[in-house]
Parts: C-alpha cells; sequence; structure tokens
C-alpha cells in the first residue's frame, strides 16, 4: 500500500508540473478574456475532459502502440525524456516552450470561444506531447495497478486546474506575477530533473536490450 501512495504521489508531481496548471492560468485567461463566466467555466470543462480523454487513451494503449509501430520503451523514454527535459529548460529560464505556446487571439463570440477548448487549450497546452510522453511513461512501468494510479492521478489533477482556470483571475492578482513567475522557474526544474530521470532509465533499458 505504502509503495502505491509513493507511486501515485510521484505521478502526481510529475504530472502537476508537465501540465503546470499554475503557469497556465494567465494563457487560459488570455484566451477567454472577454467571455462571460458560464462560457469561462464551459471552456475549462471541455478542455481538461479532452484532455483527460487523451491522456487516458494514451495510458490504456500505450503498449499497444509500441508494438503498432515497433517501438521499444527505452526508446520512447529516452525521446520523451528529452521533450520533458526542453519544456523544463525553457520554464526554467522564465519562458514558456513552444510546445506549450498558444494563440493569443481574443475569441469575442461564444462558439468560437468555446472552439478554443479543443485547440489550443486541450492540445497542445494541456494534453501536449510532454504530458503524453509522461502519462505513457508511468503507466507502461507495470501492470494495472500502475496505469490505473496514472489515469486517477491525471483526473485528480485536471479537477485541481479546472478550480485554477474558474478562479484564475483572483488567484494571479492574489499572488502577484512575480510569485507566479518564480513557480514557473520552480516547476521548470522539476520537469528538468524527471525528463533526465526519463533519459538515465531510457538508456539503462537499451543497454539491457542489447546485452
Amino acid at each position: 500500500m505504502e509503495s502505491i501512495l509513493i507511486h501515485a504521489t510521484t505521478v502526481f508531481m510529475g504530472f502537476f508540473a508537465i501540465m503546470n496548471p499554475i503557469a497556465n492560468v494567465p494563457i487560459f485567461l488570455g484566451l477567454t478574456s472577454g467571455d462571460d463566466e458560464q462560457t469561462t467555466a464551459a471552456v475549462a470543462l471541455r478542455s481538461l475532459l479532452l484532455a483527460f480523454l487523451i491522456v487516458a487513451v494514451f495510458s490504456v494503449a500505450g503498449k499497444v502502440i509500441f508494438e503498432l509501430f515497433g517501438i521499444s520503451l527505452p526508446a520512447f523514454r529516452i525521446t520523451g525524456g528529452l521533450i520533458v527535459f526542453l519544456i523544463g529548460f525553457h520554464m526554467l529560464q522564465g519562458h514558456s516552450s513552444s510546445i506549450h505556446q498558444s494563440d493569443e487571439d481574443t475569441q469575442k463570440h461564444r462558439e468560437v470561444a468555446l472552439s478554443v477548448a479543443i485547440s489550443p487549450l486541450a492540445m497542445p497546452i494541456l494534453a501536449g506531447p510532454g504530458t503524453i510522453a509522461t502519462a505513457m511513461n508511468f503507466s507502461a512501468r507495470g501492470g494495472l495497478v500502475d496505469m490505473v494510479v496514472t489515469i486517477v492521478m491525471f483526473a485528480v489533477l485536471c479537477v485541481i486546474t479546472y478550480v485554477f482556470f474558474v478562479f484564475g483571475e483572483k488567484f494571479v492578482t492574489f499572488i502577484g506575477n512575480s510569485a507566479l513567475g518564480a513557480i514557473t522557474r520552480m516547476m521548470g526544474l522539476i520537469l528538468a530533473v524527471i525528463g533526465t530521470q526519463m533519459v538515465i532509465e531510457g538508456i539503462k533499458g537499451a543497454f539491457k536490450l542489447v546485452g
């Protein structure tokens, strides 16, 4: 039981760092500026539901995807680790990664405003390559338990992110831009370390396959 809790905590922190709901609040506010509260809540809900479905599918079908395309787990861990490290490095420098970058056009009409829930919010801001790589890496480590833990932890993070998005304007005003920048850099450092660890595990696995 203790090992499951430790694993769940590791998965949650990994997802929290890679998706970074705190740093994504200003992006969300920019995309929904001018919208009423009902529309803003609907955009947040739709984007997070879609992001959850994407991550859940990749978590469940990760091994099938590996077999279908002839991809080895070590190769994916190395590639995914490099992606995660790159995102973390950009965040550590105080910049948004191009993988997480979004268009800043303000959507005025409700129908158009709701469309941003799919892109760029759900993809690639919330469920980008780094998030997908992290989910597949965690779920592919073991059996059914690891897969379920991965999906549940991402669901918990989606709920937390929804709260951040809905009350985002008050949150940013409360902590201030300087504190937000410090949090972003801290998340970047955690991401860089997680990415490095994924690469190390991938290299070890590759040597085992060769040996």
